[in-house]
């Protein structure tokens, strides 16, 4: 934090100034170690505070802090240095988590139980891998390897959202050149066919109905789309709308299937990250089931948790799922045998993640058709309504 100081020099003379500090014990001892007398010292509060908590925190700093960090720690820089060279080097928003950790660690506390505090910058798999390495004495390797996964996590979802940016922005502008026409054109169109008085086509008829309505009540639909919005999300944020959402998100046609393989990809290579930094099969489990963002899943992945911590072995409790595919009980089970459980969910991270970049070049290519197709028909009905009663119009001139 930045802390504002009024001191007096050796002359009796009064000095006012400005330090970086965690706290604001340690800022005075910065005024002393200037040969400075502290009288008072006050935290500046930025301004622009509500606007970076607005903000929030990025996956990308995320990410590059958790390197540098490792970079730094791996240099042999203590811990509590690096962490205030980072706090200096990063956006606004980390800048002001990583103040409170360093306060915390300069009082004695974890790091793990510092960043904890913070569950909205440091997720439960983060948290869990810093005590890992903690307790391991291995936390610049742990680091290393979480932002490397951290990266591929950020690259996949890259690939899957840049896939479906082309068809999110040909619907938007049909959706666009639709409201044009309705507002803009049909309207003019139909003081031209008024000017004739001549009986216009069914077609003609709905479009001209369409515009007027969406003319005249524009406020309406604006307030039922607004209303329906707001409606789903306050149910998707219940417990019975996240399960039934859970439960039906991946029955969607043509993305549902991408849906579970990118749900697999991510649950494969956090639980792998997990269990290669020592944490247990079954608290790695919980954690990653409270982070998966679907509760069925998990619901399903504490069910399995309790099963193994019973006794069970984890190739048959995740077999018995409904969820998880035959293949996963299957390598589960080799990897049991041979005792690299890490390493065989590695590579089912990989094998899920290419079958979802299949998908993705699949959907794009089954997507693009359908969009012509409904392109060529909303265009030919336009057409037609528009332009039928003009050649009727000749026909009776």
């Amino acid at each position: 934090m930045k802390v504002r100081y009024t001191a007096r020099d050796n002359t009796g003379r009064s000095v006012k100034g400005t330090v970086e500090s965690s706290t604001l014990k340690a800022a005075a001892g910065m005024v002393r170690e200037q040969g400075l007398v502290p009288l008072s010292l006050t935290e500046v509060k930025t301004s622009s505070g509500f606007m970076t908590s607005m903000k929030g925190v990025g996956a990308a700093d995320l990410m590059s802090f958790t390197r540098q960090l490792s970079t730094m720690i791996t240099a042999g820089l203590p811990l509590t240095d690096a962490l205030n060279l980072l706090k200096v080097q990063s956006a606004p928003a980390l800048s002001a988590v990583i103040a409170s950790v360093v306060t915390d660690v300069q009082a004695g506390v974890a790091l793990s139980t510092a960043m904890d505090k913070h569950p909205k910058v440091f997720s439960k798999v983060y948290v869990a891998l810093v005590k890992a390495g903690e307790a391991a004495g291995v936390m610049e390797k742990i680091l290393n390897r979480l932002a490397e996964t951290s990266e591929k996590s950020r690259e996949f979802k890259g690939k899957v959202v840049g896939a479906m940016i082309y068809p999110i922005i040909i619907m938007l502008g049909m959706i666009g050149v639709m409201i044009l026409m309705v507002v803009v054109v049909i309207p003019k169109m139909k003081d031209l066919y008024a000017d004739f008085g001549s009986e216009l086509p069914i077609a003609t008829k709905i479009l001209l109905a369409i515009s007027d309505n969406f003319i005249k009540f524009w406020w309406l639909i604006l307030l039922l789309v607004v209303g329906l919005v707001f409606s789903v999300r306050s149910f998707l944020a219940t417990e019975k709308g996240r399960l039934f959402w859970g439960r039906n998100m991946f029955k969607i046609p043509v993305m549902g299937s991408l849906l579970v393989q990118t749900l697999l990809t991510e649950f494969t290579r956090t639980t792998a990250l997990l269990l290669a930094a020592g944490v247990s099969v079954v608290e790695a489990l919980r954690i990653v089931a409270d982070t998966s963002g679907n509760l069925m899943v998990e619901r399903d992945v504490k069910r399995i948790a309790n099963q193994v911590e019973k006794g069970f072995p984890v190739s048959i409790s995740f077999s018995e799922s409904e969820f998880f595919p035959p293949v996963f009980g299957q390598m589960i089970a080799v990897g049991e045998e041979t005792g690299k459980l890490d390493e065989v969910l590695e590579k089912l991270s990989h094998y899920f993640e290419t079958e979802s970049e299949q998908k993705v070049k699949g959907l794009t290519t089954a997507i693009e058709p359908i969009i012509l197709m409904v392109m060529a028909v909303g265009v030919g009905f336009l057409m037609y309504a528009i332009i039928m009663p003009i050649y009727q119009i000749t026909d009776e001139i």
